[in-house]
């Protein structure tokens, strides 16, 4: 198993995939999918899809991960609705009005899923061998699976992004999955040991915390693994959640990899003006990046 994998824990068996579907409506411009979706053995996940009402496909796909925020209550409903600090136009709409087809599940502990605390559900995990931020990915890994097999998907175009704890799901979903042709990620490019220097562990969650990692890997070595394929970082200069330091010693390293690999265009980090949030520059960039590269 990839030494990667094997530091998430013990992981559940991919079994069959199967899809309930709950509802249908057609929203501002787009068809909305309301799922439940088997991906795992444990508990059903709830999941929307968004599509384009015009054309039947296959449609290029984004897999969009929702932010935490601290709003356990929201989950995949981000899709649709845009939190406080993303642009007022969700991503269900911005992304079909470009023609992608776009899908997100509620992770654990949010929304649907909810009904227990974020502390609680990392202690459960962590007595019997599991990882959080594993289990997280392992979903959306199978989420990947359930989406390529719809004939409406071109499984060939497919993206990812997400804002926050949605930007760490989107690189390290690209890092873990090849099938991810291309990553954005706002506002979560997070360097591990200048957090540590910086003492800023205390302002992210549990979730993605994984033990023993830092003695395999550095952050840039994990995020190496998305080379050559195209990816845009985005940050806020202002954000105290990605300290500016290391996403500096980010971006000169990925460059460097970008450069040796003949592909120096297909990595493009932005630091904008702002905090942790997406603002209207963000906004403008990541939907040229998507347009010229998905």
């Amino acid at each position: 198993m990839d030494q990667l994998w094997s530091l998430l824990g013990d992981l559940p068996p991919e079994l069959p995939i199967t899809a309930t579907t709950l509802r249908e409506d057609e929203q501002d411009g787009y068809r909305l999918e309301s799922l439940l979706l088997e991906l795992n053995g444990i508990e059903k996940v709830p999941a929307y899809v968004a599509t384009p009402l015009t054309g039947t496909g296959p449609f290029p796909l984004v897999i969009f991960n929702h932010s935490h925020g601290g709003n356990y209550a929201n989950g995949r409903n981000e899709l649709i609705r845009s939190s406080a600090y993303l642009q007022p136009v969700s991503f269900a709409k911005a992304l079909t009005d470009l023609g992608y087809a776009v899908c997100c599940i509620d992770m654990w502990c949010f929304n649907e899923r909810g009904g227990q605390t974020e502390s609680e559900c990392v202690k459960g995990m962590l007595w019997q061998g599991q990882v959080m931020w594993g289990m997280m990915l392992y979903d959306n890994k199978r989420l990947v699976d359930y989406m390529c097999s719809r004939p409406d998907i071109d499984p060939s175009r497919i993206g990812t992004i997400g804002m926050s704890m949605g930007g760490l799901m989107a690189w390290w979903l690209a890092a873990l999955d090849e099938r991810i042709q291309v990553t954005v990620d706002i506002c979560g490019q997070v360097d591990a040991q200048t957090l540590i220097a910086k003492r800023g562990l205390d302002h992210h969650g549990f979730y993605s915390y994984v033990p023993g990692l830092l003695k395999y890997f550095t952050t840039l070595e994990i995020q190496k693994r998305i080379v050559p394929r195209p990816r845009m970082s985005l940050v806020g200069r202002n954000d105290r959640m990605c300290p500016l330091d290391g996403v500096g010693l980010l971006a000169a390293g990925l460059a460097e990899a970008y450069r040796e690999a003949g592909q120096p265009g297909n990595w493009q980090p932005i630091t904008a003006s702002g905090g942790h949030m997406e603002t209207l520059e963000m906004r403008t960039a990541w939907e040229q990046f998507l347009v010229q590269h998905l």
